[in-house]
């Protein structure tokens, strides 16, 4: 009797263990697909050599993987122009002036006017899957042809989100400039807004929010790989 009780709760508990399990790659693969911010350039920001000469955009790049519903957050000064295209001539000529198509956006108009610059957080959303410029478009194309400039590739992902939905969130808002320390690439929700609509009053309450929701998930997927790895070794 005794040795069929131990097998019946031998046999509950493996079936709780594999619930859990499953309900643990269930939450590894939602985190996965959440849509993120990218910090271009992270701590060096978005400017041409000539200011900071280690900044090698298309390096850094090239060391991500970018998804539809995915933010590029510029961080630079109103000296510095921000430049989406989808054409390769306007981004190889370094010239948004010239374009005849609808398919260049010009994020962030410069101001090499003012006397003195001031601080400017861009956030970009990828809106189109392939191949995806960007550049400075200032002082007629010279940041550019100075290093201000990358482009990257747009997978599927999981597609754009839905905007449609009652629970849609804001598009992240501007992030602080001006800080040397380095800004990690951060899970966002589901949804947004186009950039220029963002009102400022509430972002210290939406990084916040943000960042509770990514230290919510990674600390979730941190005690699913240890359980998981602890169930493993028996």
């Amino acid at each position: 009797m005794e040795k069929r009780g131990s097998r019946v709760m031998l046999s509950s508990c493996s079936s709780c263990v594999n619930v859990l399990l499953i309900m643990c790659l269930m939450l590894l693969s939602l985190s996965a697909d959440a849509y993120k911010n990218y910090t271009v350039g992270e701590s060096t920001g978005w400017f041409d050599i000539q200011e900071r000469p280690s900044a090698n955009y298309q390096k850094w790049a090239d060391s991500k993987s970018f998804s539809l519903g995915d933010f590029l957050i510029f961080n630079t000064d109103s000296n510095h122009s921000v430049v989406q295209t989808y054409d390769f001539k306007t981004y190889k000529d370094c010239d948004y002036d010239n374009n005849e198509n609808n398919d260049t956006t010009e994020w962030s108009a410069a101001n090499p006017s003012a006397t003195s610059p001031v601080p400017v957080s861009i956030s970009v959303p990828l809106v189109k899957e392939g191949s995806n410029y960007f550049f400075s478009g200032n002082y007629d194309g010279e940041q550019c042809k100075f290093g201000q400039h990358f482009m990257i590739n747009v997978t599927h992902g999981q597609g754009l989100p839905d905007l449609s939905s009652p629970d849609e969130a804001a598009a992240p808002g501007p992030g602080e400039s001006g800080d040397d320390e380095v800004a990690p690439d951060t899970i966002v929700p589901a949804n947004f807004d186009h950039p220029k609509d963002i009102e400022s009053d509430n972002d210290d309450d939406k990084e916040v929010h943000n960042r509770k929701g990514s230290s919510s998930i990674t600390k979730s997927n941190l005690f699913c790989l240890v359980f998981m790895g602890f169930f493993a070794s028996f």
